[in-house]
C-alpha cells in the first residue's frame, strides 16, 4: 500500500479522534467552571478539594492521567456493581476532560480576579443581582481576558488527544502505528509527515476560532473603556 491509499484509511479515524477531543473540550469546560467557582469564592471544604483536583490535573503527566482513568475507572464500577461499562474511548474521553478542566481553571481564575474590584462595586451599587453582574459586567471582561491562554489549552488538549492510542483508543495516531506495522513500517516518514499536517490543521482550525472571538472582543473592550468610566462615576 503506498502513502497516498494509506490517507483515506487514517481520516477514517478522524471522527473518533475529533469526538474525544470535543466531548473533552465541552465536559472540561463545564469542570473548569465548577472549580474555578469554588475556588474563588472559597467554598469551605469543597474549595480545598477543587484545589486539589486542579493540582492534579496541573501536575500529573496527561498519559499517567489516562492510565489513571483506564484502570481506574473500571474498579470504582464494579464497586457500584455497575459491570464493564467503560471503554478505552469513554476512559479517554473521562481522562483528557478531567486534565482540560483542571488545567482550564488556570485559565479561568486569573482572569476573573483580574477584573478591577471597583467593576463588582460599581454593579452592586447599581443594585445588580450576581447573575447580572456576572453575565453583564464581569462575565465579559473576563472572557476578554481568558481567550488568549483559552486557544492555548485548546491547542494542548489537541496535542494530547494523540496519547489515548497507549489505552487503546483507535484514534488517528493508533490507526497510522497499525498500517505501519501491517506495511513492514515502509511509510514511516510519510506516514507521521501526514500526521503531523493534519494535527497541524486541527490547530489551526482551533486557532483560527479564537481569534475569531479575540477580534469580536477587541471591539467590545473599546465598549467596556467606557462603560467602566459610566460604572466608576455611578459610585
Amino acid at each position: 500500500m503506498d502513502l497516498a491509499s494509506m490517507i483515506p484509511e487514517l481520516l477514517s479515524a478522524l471522527p473518533l479522534t475529533l469526538g474525544i477531543m470535543f466531548v473533552a473540550i465541552i465536559v472540561g469546560f463545564i469542570l473548569a467552571l465548577i472549580a474555578t467557582t469554588l475556588r474563588v469564592y472559597r467554598i469551605p471544604v469543597v474549595g480545598q478539594l477543587a484545589d486539589l483536583y486542579v493540582s492534579y490535573a496541573r501536575s500529573v503527566p496527561v498519559v499517567l492521567q489516562l492510565f489513571v482513568a483506564f484502570y481506574g475507572l473500571p474498579l470504582v464500577s464494579s464497586l457500584l456493581g455497575l459491570g464493564d461499562v467503560f471503554s478505552a474511548n469513554i476512559a479517554a474521553m473521562i481522562g483528557l476532560s478531567l486534565y482540560h478542566g483542571g488545567y482550564l481553571s488556570e485559565v479561568l481564575r486569573p482572569a476573573y480576579l483580574a477584573v478591577e474590584r471597583g467593576q463588582h462595586d460599581a454593579a452592586d451599587s447599581l443594585g445588580y443581582s450576581f447573575q447580572q453582574k456576572i453575565f453583564r459586567v464581569i462575565g465579559p471582561q473576563a472572557v476578554h481576558i481568558a481567550l488568549p491562554g483559552y486557544g492555548n489549552a485548546i491547542i494542548y488538549l489537541i496535542h494530547n488527544v494523540a496519547l489515548v492510542m497507549y489505552i487503546g483508543a483507535a484514534d488517528i495516531m493508533a490507526t497510522a502505528h497499525l498500517i505501519m506495522e501491517r506495511d513492514y513500517n515502509q511509510y514511516q516518514f510519510g506516514t507521521y509527515l501526514v500526521l503531523a499536517v493534519i494535527y497541524s490543521l486541527l490547530c489551526l482550525v482551533a486557532w483560527l476560532i479564537v481569534r475569531f472571538f479575540e477580534r469580536r472582543h477587541a471591539k467590545y473592550s473599546s465598549k467596556t473603556a467606557a462603560s467602566k468610566v459610566k460604572f466608576t462615576a455611578s459610585l
